[in-house]
């Protein structure tokens, strides 16, 4: 296993790595008298940064691969490696954080960053001021000055907004030049078109043109309807209506507990210059 990093998709080793991933998860299966999936591997967590067990009880991996101390998830682990990465300093750089959870990536980057914004997204009530510790934001249509942010985390998110050029536009408007955008989404489409699953109503509720779909949403129980099923054409979306540069970052590492399907990490880059 190694750190694999595109600056645009490689089909044939993508495609590996996802073969070799469902032929183990099949062997594991298969070895297991009791029926019941069960996957354990010590290694590091970059998010707490100790020595750890990741185990799971459920093929995907995506989503239950878990770090037995921080309780972080493989896109989690995926996307600190990348901010690390990009922004040795990331500390003390201005950051914004768009739909955190509750998780400890965003526990750690907000306590560890002294400037640290982060925002969610209240229909009903009055955009940019403070609830419950954070700022009301429509990505599609921010009240942040222009060039306010170093950098910008969205954690799957972007397969819930209705109008994500516009939300890609606003988020380049927000960054400083040289900043980034850094973010996970499920490019469930590979390597076929980009299709759009909803639309928004004129209520606010969800039209949706194919099977309904909802993820989970931290603050709504119902959920968030899924609007995109993002495929790797998301790079020229990006750049059509945005100006910003995107790479897909591709880590297979189970050092760090990551091993999983959608694990791609996007980085959306400002160049400096641009917007004024």
């Amino acid at each position: 296993m190694g750190f694999e990093v595109f600056g645009s998709y490689k089909k044939s080793t993508g495609e590996v790595c996802m073969i070799n991933l469902n032929r183990f998860l099949a062997k594991i299966s298969r070895s297991n008298n009791s029926n019941k999936f069960y996957f354990r591997h010590k290694g590091f967590c970059p998010i707490c940064e100790q020595e750890t067990t990741f185990f799971s009880e459920n093929p995907w991996l995506r989503d239950h691969f878990i770090c037995m101390n921080c309780f972080s998830i493989p896109r989690q682990r995926a996307l600190m490696l990348i901010l690390q990465k990009e922004f040795p300093n990331w500390k003390k750089l201005k950051i914004h954080e768009s739909s955190p959870g509750d998780f400890s990536i965003s526990k750690k980057i907000q306590a560890e960053c002294k400037e640290y914004t982060a925002s969610q997204y209240f229909r009903n009530e009055k955009p940019g001021i403070l609830i419950n510790g954070y700022y009301n934001e429509n990505l599609e249509k921010q009240t942040f000055e222009d060039e306010k942010f170093d950098v910008v985390i969205t954690q799957d998110v972007f397969e819930h907004i209705y109008n994500p050029q516009k939300a890609f536009s606003e988020i380049a408007r927000t960054l400083r030049g040289g900043g980034m955008h850094i973010f996970t989404v499920p490019l469930i489409n590979k390597f076929n078109e980009t299709e759009i699953w909803a639309t928004e109503g004129d209520n606010g509720e969800p039209i949706f043109l194919k099977t309904e779909e909802w993820h989970g949403n931290p603050i709504d129980k119902r959920g968030s309807p899924v609007t995109m099923h993002w495929g790797f054409d998301i790079v020229d979306f990006i750049k059509k209506h945005s100006k910003l540069d995107t790479k897909i970052e591709y880590i297979n590492d189970l050092q760090y507990g990551i091993w999983a399907e959608y694990i791609e990490v996007l980085v959306s880059k400002k160049g400096v210059g641009e917007f004024k």
